[in-house]
């Protein structure tokens, strides 16, 4: 990293100066087989760290203007309600699903004991929220190719208990949403899509994060846009959009925006809990809640990125299109991905399983491929059940998890973000040969 030394820059030239060691330090250049190619990366230019650069100059740092036009603009992208800037994707399942245990919400609010319809398959920030709380995560199979919920099982997941579906659209694929919604409608049970991997994917050419009553998103720097860290929870039922505001700022009824006071034009006349009348709404609790706000320099970045959110998503989908012709040789070895019928994905990498017929040895593949400099991932926690945390929970299986432990035996993913090109796929397809040949 350059150190930008301003005192010793005369003011007319601190634009100039800025943009040089802006430039020199986002530059990326990747050369297959003398570097190492990244399965995942960040896109940046100069305008996106001199949003950066205006939002610090404000002084304000917290959340302020650059997060107020996020949220509206970010909204608008998905044809959203509205939209709750968060520090992390992590942070956004954590509030979205807490925004559905808000009393407010009356017998729909879930409570401990209740169960939430999931898959095993994925990122463990996706159940953690549902174990925290209390709940019983219900884990049903996931399909190959397209590593979404196997919906042949979902009905029979539903018991009397069942209060929510909560799954990720894997790998920027989206899950069969004509099937969770109908069923998820007709059993009057809540839906949150994790968007985290899919921001821009498409199902009947409307865009995921739509189709839930809450979708959550995540900005960091592996993702389809950054602001570093970040998230945010897209809002469709405005019913849910003080909660959603609530456990983000503290757990407070407040919900005036910051620096503002006395939205509701009577600050001191509420009379709440067993709290005096009069006393500040300001600092008057309604649900347990965080502090998981986000800086203004981190949403300016934000900001920008967003303006490009298209050209990365349609970078890709081309990657994810070069590489699929180049493995299609290899399919004695592999399964291929492919998308959800009627989806449109927008891919966050391409994944490879291995087959259980073929010698090939998923692990020594992967050491070989990442000791040749090409980076690579295993789809998450596998089957989360396995993984030394989630031994012991409360938890429901339906069905057997054969394909999630297909999945943590035999599967890995390579990269399709907007920073690699021919070249790189030209190199990875020449190492996966030369292994899978000998």
């Amino acid at each position: 990293m350059t150190n930008f030394d301003y005192k010793n820059i005369e003011s007319n030239s601190l634009l100039e100066a800025l943009t040089a060691v802006i430039q020199k330090n986002i530059h990326q250049e990747i050369i297959p087989g003398r570097d190492y190619i990244p399965v995942t990366g960040k896109v940046l230019d100069v305008d996106d760290i001199l949003h950066g650069v205006d939002a610090t100059l404000d002084a304000w740092l917290t959340t302020g203007r650059y997060a107020k036009a996020f949220e509206k603009d970010f909204a608008a992208y998905f044809g959203s309600k509205a939209a709750v800037l968060v520090n992390s994707g992590s942070s956004a399942n954590l509030v979205a699903f807490y925004s559905l245990t808000s009393p407010k919400l009356g017998d729909r609010a879930i409570k401990p004991g209740d169960e939430i319809i999931t898959v095993a398959a994925g990122f463990p920030t996706t159940i953690n929220p549902m174990i925290q709380f209390g709940c019983v995560p219900v884990f049903v199979d996931v399909d190959i190719p397209t590593y979404n919920i196997n919906v042949a099982l979902l009905e029979e997941a539903i018991t009397p208990k069942t209060k929510a579906i909560m799954m990720a659209h894997a790998l920027g694929n989206p899950f069969n949403l004509a099937v969770v919604t109908e069923i998820a409608a007709r059993y009057n049970l809540w839906l949150i899509e994790d968007d985290c991997d899919s921001l821009g994917a498409t199902y009947n050419g409307q865009k995921t994060g739509t189709f839930g009553d809450l979708a959550t998103v995540s900005f960091y720097p592996a993702h389809h846009i950054t602001m570093g860290e970040g998230g945010a929870v897209l809002v469709n039922n405005v019913q849910l959009l003080r909660a959603a505001w609530s456990f983000r700022d503290w757990g407070r009824d407040c919900y005036c925006e910051t620096g503002k006071d006395n939205t509701c034009r009577k600050r001191f006349d509420w009379q709440l809990g067993d709290l005096p009348c009069g006393y500040d709404h300001k600092y008057t609790y309604s649900h347990i809640g965080f502090n998981l706000k986000v800086t203004d320099t981190q949403a300016a970045i934000g900001l920008n990125q967003l303006r490009k959110a298209d050209q990365f998503v349609a970078k890709r989908r081309e990657n994810h299109r070069l590489l699929y012709e180049l493995m299609k040789p290899l399919e004695e070895h592999f399964i291929l991905p492919e998308p959800t019928p009627n989806a449109d994905p927008s891919w966050f990498g391409f994944m490879l399983t291995v087959r259980p017929e073929s010698k090939l040895n998923r692990n020594e593949l992967v050491q070989y491929l990442e000791n040749n400099k090409i980076g690579t991932r295993l789809f998450f926690g596998g089957n989360m059940l396995k993984q030394p945390a989630y031994l012991n929970i409360n938890h429901r299986v339906v069905g057997t998890l054969d394909n999630c432990d297909l999945i943590m035996n035999n599967s890995f993913w390579l990269g399709v973000w907007p920073g690699l090109n021919e070249d790189h796929y030209s190199y990875m397809n020449e190492q996966l040969t030369r292994f899978v040949t000998g």
